[in-house]
């Protein structure tokens, strides 16, 4: 697919622009540049007002027209040229040129991105017209936040090991037991889609038993609602940085409606897939351009401190440069393939988000380690002397690097992308794994 800008995508972009320069202003301007990697603790109540004006004015759900039945959807708070479930009709060009736009003036961090650039996908691949109904209107006005329950203590990178279960009540409904962990925004969301076990067990015990059989068999994608108290606890998980976005997730019998159940019981190996396609779309552009600002930082560090007097440092950045501008090729050349997720000969929805995902995970690892590098010993020291109130502060170089030790391992670590790549696109044998 040839990608590029025409005349009705800069027109959109003039749109963009204009509106956002209009609206992070009073109470919103507060917020720019707060809510990134490391720092979304940042301005809850705030970033939650500015979903809703971001709703009001129609830029939640771009593109979801696309595919969606005729009619269906509120489309309440559209703004003009609303269609679909959305608010606007937009290309896949002008989606990428609204995501540049957002990043480029520093717009807050997006509280409902898992709702809009997951769940809402998904649901228009595999949700009933009732499901998108009942869900994508509120969302694209800003009022329902959600959290993705698939990561567990025994099973993290390996999503078909899971082992929360859904047992039928006997009203019919689903009754979910289990634990979730690196759950993003639990605490502040109100609702979950979570990767449950419906048949089976999976593991090689439960198939000699004749409880179940291929591990990621008898999964199930279920919507709960996180407002059921003693039903679902959510504990925040500090981390390097000193601040809790992620969190642990215990149900202990937490309802979930048999008509919550997306893509069919039983089928939730297939839509958790086709979601994790969904995850490294257009938001993957979007990240480059937070990168480009984080190496922008970087040099100027290198050029205030006198560290760009170094040729190893000027080697350094400008390959972190150059392997920036790499990436966003290689992510403008899959976009347009299937799930953002063919091209090359990769295959749709297989190969190329594992490529990226092993690309920017190291690329933003070096980027933190070569702006301590640039300060020298003083990036060792805070920015402000310690204090009781304030025991852990940490200026953005620090929380990069602190925050991007982690990038190789969530997401699908490092490790389980090599084997994506090796096994699914390659061919080669599968690695051999023990009895869970």
């Amino acid at each position: 697919m040839e990608f590029g800008f025409g005349a009705e995508d800069e027109a959109f972009r003039a749109e963009a622009r204009a509106w956002l320069a209009e609206h992070l202003t009073g109470e919103f301007a507060a917020a720019v540049g707060r809510g990134g990697p490391g720092s979304e603790h940042e301005g809850g109540a705030l970033r939650r007002a500015w979903e809703r004006e971001l709703g009001r004015g129609g830029w939640i759900g771009l593109g979801w027209d696309e595919g969606a039945e005729p009619g269906a959807g509120t489309g309440e708070g559209a703004g003009g040229g609303s269609g679909g479930y959305g608010n606007r009709r937009a290309t896949l060009t002008q989606q990428v040129v609204w995501a540049e736009e957002y990043a480029r003036v520093r717009a807050p961090g997006r509280y409902g991105h898992i709702g809009e650039n997951l769940l809402a996908p998904t649901l228009l691949a595999y949700g009933s017209r009732e499901q998108r109904d009942e869900f994508l209107p509120p969302i694209a006005r800003g009022e329902t936040l959600w959290c993705q329950g698939y990561s567990e203590p025994g099973a993290g990178s390996d999503l078909a090991g899971v082992r929360t279960r859904a047992e039928r009540d006997g009203a019919g409904d689903f009754r979910v037991t289990g634990q979730k962990i690196w759950t993003s925004l639990a605490h502040e969301a109100d609702w979950c889609f979570v990767l449950a076990r419906t048949g089976g067990d999976g593991s090689a015990r439960g198939r000699a038993n004749g409880r179940g059989a291929r591990p990621h068999e008898g999964l199930s994608f279920l919507l709960v609602p996180m407002d059921q108290p003693g039903r679902i606890e959510v504990r925040p998980i500090r981390q390097l940085t000193g601040t809790s976005e992620f969190n642990e997730v215990f149900f202990d019998g937490a309802r979930a409606r048999a008509a919550h159940v997306v893509g069919g019981v039983g089928n939730g190996w297939r839509v958790a897939m086709g979601l994790l396609g969904f995850e490294r779309g257009v938001s993957t552009l979007v990240q480059q351009i937070g990168f480009a600002e984080e190496l922008a930082a970087v040099v100027r560090e290198a050029v205030a401190g006198g560290a760009v007097g170094d040729p190893v440092v000027r080697d350094r950045l400008v390959r972190q440069w150059a392997e920036l501008r790499v990436m966003r090729w290689n992510a403008l050349r899959t976009l347009g393939s299937a799930g953002a997720g063919g091209g090359g000969g990769l295959g749709p929805g297989v190969g190329a988000p594992s490529v990226a995902k092993l690309l920017w995970g190291r690329w933003h690892q070096r980027l933190g380690e070569l702006g301590m590098a640039v300060r020298g010993p003083s990036a060792a020291v805070g920015p402000q002397d310690w204090c009781a109130d304030a025991p852990y502060e940490l200026d953005a170089l620090q929380r990069l690097f602190l925050f991007s030790r982690a990038d190789t391992v969530y997401g699908g670590s490092d490790e389980v992308q090599r084997n994506i790549i090796a096994e699914r696109v390659l061919g080669l044998p599968r690695e051999a794994r023990g009895p869970r």
